[in-house]
């Protein structure tokens, strides 16, 4: 027969033996350190002013007294180390980090989530709600692949409700990416107060740019015949998307001012009644030309022409036509008329 159990390696009291009660007593001092073991840390070298009942896990490369004894348990009791060793299934909390481990037969290890685990909320380093049922507070988070591809799925339960990313900025939502209301795909933006989509495409693929200004503009139904080196403008306008609007007047009409800094596409469309000869321009700011048209004499023949250009324009920027010879230009929505759109 063993002097010692075969788990807990406790002493037995043997038949006739003396003193029995320091067999006892060692048993209970051992038991006292396994039973709901509870580490201080896991440390290589042992503290310099342990207390009472202060309990260890040994780690590699240990130093000291505790030299040669990595992997054991080291107990503190009656003024010296007692050593345990522990085995396969051995549970403890690790209270310098709040961790519950347990012993592989080697080494201590966090004790690992079940094959299929189900919980209601799940917060990592900070705290979940009902609403926010997972919750994770990391510089970074990695998704990575299992086999050759990885699939993230937002699902929603039907067409009017919600599937997307939302992006905040000190929990006020700046950005956001998906399906919001319908089943069209959107990417918004917002300053805090007013959301804006900037592309939504529909379930045949077909795209749009709401906020991206696409404009016409013309001046009153009538006719005019503008003095030569005049700059004339517009006094109607139509914005198809985004905005447009009016500046500064000019000898005729107003200047038309350019909504957002971008590419833009500009058509300028004139009708002419009568003309002794003239050249047309499209300024940007009433100086740089970025388009040009001219005619010879018509008499009393109708002309139409288009000028065209590709330019870069900045938020504020002016349009206006600039003239010189002698022509009596249609005014009206589909006679003189200038298109535009922020490609």
């Amino acid at each position: 027969m063993s002097d010692t159990t075969h788990n807990l390696d406790l002493p037995f009291i043997m038949p006739s033996q003396a003193q029995k009660h320091v067999t006892h007593n060692e048993a209970l001092q051992k038991l006292d350190a396994i039973v709901q073991l509870s580490l201080n840390a896991v440390l290589a070298a042992p503290p310099a002013t342990p207390q009472e009942g202060d309990c260890y896990a040994i780690a590699e490369s240990a130093t000291g007294v505790w030299t040669g004894r990595s992997g054991r348990i080291a107990v503190w009791q009656d003024g010296a180390w007692a050593y345990l060793d522990p085995r396969r299934g051995w549970r403890a909390w690790n209270a310098a980090v709040g961790r519950l481990l347990i012993h592989d037969g080697t080494i201590w290890q966090p004790l690992p989530l079940p094959d299929d685990a189900t919980c209601q909320t799940l917060g990592i380093a900070t705290s979940a709600d009902s609403t926010n049922r997972l919750s994770v507070a990391s510089p970074a988070t990695l998704l990575n692949h299992a086999g050759g591809s990885h699939r993230l799925k937002i699902n929603k339960s039907s067409s009017a409700e919600t599937a997307s990313l939302l992006f905040q900025s000190n929990w006020s939502g700046r950005a956001e990416m998906g399906l919001a209301g319908n089943d069209e795909f959107a990417i918004k933006v917002s300053d805090g107060t007013t959301w804006k989509t900037g592309l939504a495409i529909s379930p045949a693929g077909l795209v749009r740019k709401p906020e991206n200004p696409a404009f016409r503009a013309w001046r009153a139904t009538a006719t005019s015949t503008p003095a030569s080196g005049a700059k004339t403008g517009f006094t109607q306008t139509t914005a198809l998307a985004g905005t447009i609007s009016l500046g500064a007047a000019l000898s005729e009409g107003a200047n038309l001012v350019v909504p957002a800094t971008g590419l833009y596409l500009i058509f300028l469309q004139y009708v002419i009644n009568t003309t002794t000869g003239y050249e047309l321009s499209l300024l940007v700011n009433g100086v740089t030309e970025i388009a040009y048209g001219r005619g010879g004499n018509t008499g009393a023949i109708i002309q139409t022409g288009m000028l065209q250009a590709l330019t870069a324009l900045s938020a504020g920027d002016t349009l206006c036509l600039s003239h010189s010879g002698s022509a009596q230009f249609q005014h009206g929505p589909n006679r003189t008329q200038i298109s535009g759109v922020m490609l």
